[in-house]
C-alpha cells in the first residue's frame, strides 16, 4: 500500500478519527461503565493533571486559548473573502479546506470527549445519593418552594443582622474551596483537589452573551463572570466547580453546587444558592399554579426582592440582539448532550431537590 498517495493518507486519517469517535460513542452507551471506568478513574486523573498544570496561573489560560482561536478564525475568514473577491478560489482549494475543517472538527470532538464530554453519559448524582425516583407533582413543588422561601428569607436576615459584606473575588474563590472541603466530609465522593477557579477574561462580553460562568474542558479551569451582582457569585462558583468534578449536565452541576454551598456555615453561599433555587422552583410552579407562585414571591423579604430587581435590571441593561441566537445555539448543544430540556435544563435541579428532601427531610 502506498501511504504517500495524498488521497490514501487523507482517507486513512479520516477513517482513524471516525473509528475513535465510534469507540467513544459505543463506550458512552453504558452509564455504569462510564461512571466506574471514566468518571471515577480516567477523568479524575486527567482533570487533576490539567488543574495542576494550569491552576497556579493567576489568569485563565483557557481564555487565552479561546482568544487565539477567535483571532485565527477571523484571519481565515478574511483570507477567504479576500480570495473570493480576487476570484482565487478553486475546486481544489475547497476540497483541501473542507478536508482540513473536517479533521479539525473531528479532532476537537475527540479531545473534548476524552477530556470531559463523556461525563454527559455518567450516572446521575441522584443514583450516587440513592434518591427516590418517584417524580413530583404540584403539591411537591409548593412544599419545596415554601421551604426555599423560608431559607432565603432566613439567610438574608442573617446577612443583614451580621452586617455581612461581599469579599473580593479571590476571597470568594477561597471560601468556595472551603465549602467543598466541608462537603467532602458529608459526601466523600465529592472530593475536590487542585484548585483552579478563576475570573473570566471575557466577563464584560459575558454580560451581553448571557453567561455567568463556564468550564473549559481543555484546561479544566472553572471561569466565572465576576461583573454580575455579587449575590450571584457564590452559587455560580460552586456550580462551575461541580463541572470540574465531572458533573457535566447543568441540573446536576446545580445540585452538586447546592450541596457544596450549603455544606458549610457560610451564609453568603447559603443565600446565593437558596435564592437561585427559589427562582427555579417559582418558575416551575408558575407553569402549573401561577397563583401560588405569585403568592410565594410576594412573601419574599423586601431586601430579597431588591436583589431580584437588581438582577433583572442588570439583565435588561445588558440585553443583546445576539442573545436569542446564543440561547438557541447553547440550548441545542445541551440537547445534543443528554439534556432534552435544552436551556431549561437548569430548572431540572428542582426534581433532585424534592427527592433529596423526601429522603433526608432537609435541604
Amino acid at each position: 500500500m502506498n501511504l504517500k498517495h495524498p488521497v490514501t493518507r487523507k482517507s486513512l486519517i479520516l477513517a482513524g478519527l471516525l473509528l475513535v469517535i465510534i469507540v467513544i460513542k459505543l463506550f458512552s452507551i453504558d452509564a455504569s461503565r462510564v461512571e466506574n471506568i471514566y468518571a471515577k478513574q480516567f477523568y479524575v486523573a486527567i482533570s487533576g493533571l490539567l488543574r495542576i498544570l494550569f491552576g497556579w496561573l493567576p489568569f485563565s489560560f483557557g481564555d487565552i486559548i479561546y482568544f487565539v482561536v477567535v483571532i485565527w478564525l477571523l484571519r481565515k475568514i478574511f483570507i477567504f473573502f479576500n480570495r473570493l473577491i480576487k476570484k482565487q478560489l478553486t475546486l481544489n482549494w475547497f476540497k483541501n479546506t473542507g478536508y482540513r475543517l473536517l479533521v479539525i472538527g473531528m479532532s476537537i470532538y475527540i479531545v473534548f470527549n476524552i477530556f470531559w464530554g463523556i461525563n454527559y453519559n455518567r450516572q446521575r448524582i441522584s443514583e450516587q445519593l440513592d434518591l427516590p425516583q418517584t417524580g413530583y407533582d404540584t403539591s411537591d413543588l409548593k412544599m419545596i418552594e415554601n421551604i426555599l422561601l423560608q431559607k432565603v428569607n432566613e439567610s438574608k436576615l442573617a446577612l443583614i443582622k451580621n452586617n455581612t459584606g461581599y469579599p473580593s473575588d479571590k476571597e470568594l474563590f477561597v471560601r468556595a474551596y472551603a465549602c467543598y472541603d466541608q462537603c467532602e466530609k458529608i459526601y466523600p465522593f465529592l472530593n475536590y483537589r487542585h484548585h483552579s477557579a478563576k475570573r473570566s477574561l471575557f466577563s464584560w462580553w459575558g454580560n451581553y452573551f448571557g453567561f455567568t460562568g463556564y468550564y473549559n474542558p481543555f484546561t479544566a479551569e472553572a471561569q466565572v463572570n465576576t461583573t454580575v451582582p455579587r449575590f450571584i457569585l457564590p452559587y455560580t462558583i460552586t456550580h462551575e466547580m461541580a463541572h470540574q468534578l465531572g458533573y457535566a449536565k447543568e441540573e446536576e452541576a446545580n445540585f452538586v453546587g447546592y450541596l457544596a454551598a450549603t455544606a458549610s456555615n457560610d451564609t453568603l453561599f447559603h443565600y446565593s444558592a437558596y435564592l437561585d433555587l427559589f427562582v427555579y422552583a417559582n418558575r416551575t410552579l408558575f407553569l402549573s399554579d401561577s397563583v401560588s407562585a405569585r403568592n410565594a414571591a410576594r412573601q419574599l423579604l423586601p431586601p430579597v426582592k431588591a436583589d431580584i430587581k437588581e438582577w433583572r435590571d442588570f439583565l435588561l441593561k445588558h440585553r443583546s440582539p445576539l442573545e436569542p441566537f446564543i440561547n438557541w445555539a447553547y440550548g441545542n448543544y445541551l440537547k445534543a448532550n443528554q439534556q432534552p430540556q435544552g436551556i431549561n435544563s437548569y430548572d431540572e435541579v428542582i426534581a433532585d431537590l424534592i427527592a433529596f428532601y423526601k429522603k433526608f427531610g432537609k435541604i
